[in-house]
Order: structure tokens, then C-alpha cells, then sequence
């Protein structure tokens, strides 16, 4: 006689108390035991200290701020313990801790869903089934937004804006790097503007632009480059 398998026990965290209790039904009804359901990131690490669940599912945004500090529960509980199962559930992609959640447990037992996009029930019982069985489970579009975040902003530059911003960190002048390049001091300066726009770099009042520029090549050039 096969035995029933043990249901997967869950802390579940989520602002909103209609969707909240509306998950909490919709994964009852799918063999989860959902043994705590919160509202903020305080009773969700209160909850996990307290019934040590093998899946939580929390929203991002929560009380009091309302930014992250859903997200920032959930990194701080899978470093206190990678195993845990974590899927974060949210109406939007936010970044600034998305990647330490997905590295963290050398990525396994993980998931990040757009609530958007969860669009069939069976779909989204199955991902987190895969993520408490030890698997990955992300959304394209915030593996897309994470991508395009790591990607080294350098690598935008064309040879010739390289070639500048090289001579901009050894300290040259527009007017010198035009006398080494042989042109004109306008084009350099239409190089030095694209550089800065594709870099992305703020102009503020007590920040150089230029500087910043300089930072992101000596971050971004190889740590042994070959002699010219």
C-alpha cells in the first residue's frame, strides 16, 4: 500500500489579505500545508524561526516602506539557510536583490515569478513543486532584466571611444588627445559626449563625468593589459 506523500509545509507572505488568503486556499487545495500566512517581512521571519517550513513564498513589496523588503527577507532567510525553498512573488521585477536571491544556495531551491505572468494554476503548482524538489524556477523577463543590468557597459564603446577614454585616465586633454589622434578638437569632444551617454553617467554638481568615465575603464580593463 503506497502512503501518501508528506505535504510540502509553507510560510507564505503577502500584504494583501484577499490574495493572500486566496493563495493560501489555492495551495491548500494542492496538498501545500501552509502553516503561516503574513503581511509583513517582520512575521514572515518571526513564522520561519518559528514552524522552519520547507517553502516560502513571499510578495516584494510589504510594510512599512512598501519597496523591498519582502525580497530582502527572503535573501537574509536563505543565507541564514540555503536549503530553504524561497519563490519570490511579485508584480514587478526589482533588481537591487534579485541576483543576491538567485546566487544564494548556489541557486538552487529558488524561484522568482511575476504575478503577472502566472497566468495557470497548474503551471504555477508545478514551479513550486521543481523549486522545493531543488530546481530553479525564473521568469524570462527578469532573467532578461538581469542580464542586460550585468552586462559591462564598456563593451557599448566603439574602438575609437575606447581609444579616447584611454587617454582621458592617463589625464590628457581634449585638445591633446585630438593632437594624438590627429582631429579635431570638436570630434573629440562628439567622442567624450557619446562615451558618457552610452556609460550612462549622471551629471551632478559635485561629480565630473569624466572621472566617473575614468573609473569604468580602470574597472573595467583587464587587470594585466599589454604594453602599447
Amino acid at each position: 500500500m503506497r502512503s501518501e506523500p508528506t505535504a510540502v509545509r509553507v510560510v507564505l507572505a503577502e500584504d494583501g489579505v484577499l490574495l493572500r488568503e486566496g493563495l493560501a486556499g489555492l495551495l491548500a487545495r494542492f496538498a501545500f500545508d501552509v502553516v503561516a500566512a503574513v503581511g509583513d517581512a517582520a512575521a514572515l521571519r518571526a513564522a520561519v524561526a518559528e514552524h522552519r517550513p520547507d517553502l516560502v513564498i513571499t510578495d516584494i513589496r510589504m510594510p512599512p516602506d512598501f519597496s523591498d523588503e519582502g525580497l530582502r527577507a527572503a535573501v537574509e532567510l536563505r543565507h541564514a539557510d540555503p536549503d530553504l525553498a524561497v519563490v519570490a512573488l511579485s508584480q514587478y521585477v526589482e533588481l537591487s536583490y534579485a541576483a543576491d536571491l538567485l546566487d544564494s544556495g548556489a541557486g538552487r531551491r529558488v524561484g522568482y515569478l511575476l504575478k503577472d505572468r502566472v497566468v495557470d494554476v497548474a503551471d504555477f503548482v508545478a514551479a513550486l513543486r521543481q523549486v522545493v524538489g531543488g530546481g530553479t524556477v525564473v521568469d524570462p523577463q527578469v532573467i532578461r532584466q538581469l542580464i542586460t543590468r550585468r552586462r559591462d557597459p564598456l563593451a557599448e564603446l566603439s574602438p575609437r571611444e575606447h581609444e579616447v577614454l584611454m587617454l582621458i585616465a592617463e589625464g590628457h586633454s581634449n585638445a591633446a588627445i585630438a593632437r594624438r589622434l590627429v582631429v579635431t578638437d570638436a570630434t573629440v569632444g562628439k567622442h567624450v559626449r557619446s562615451i558618457l551617454a552610452k556609460l550612462d553617467l549622471p551629471q551632478t554638481e559635485d561629480t565630473h563625468r569624466r572621472v566617473l568615465a575614468v573609473l569604468a575603464y580602470l574597472r573595467g580593463r583587464p587587470a594585466n593589459p599589454q604594453p602599447r
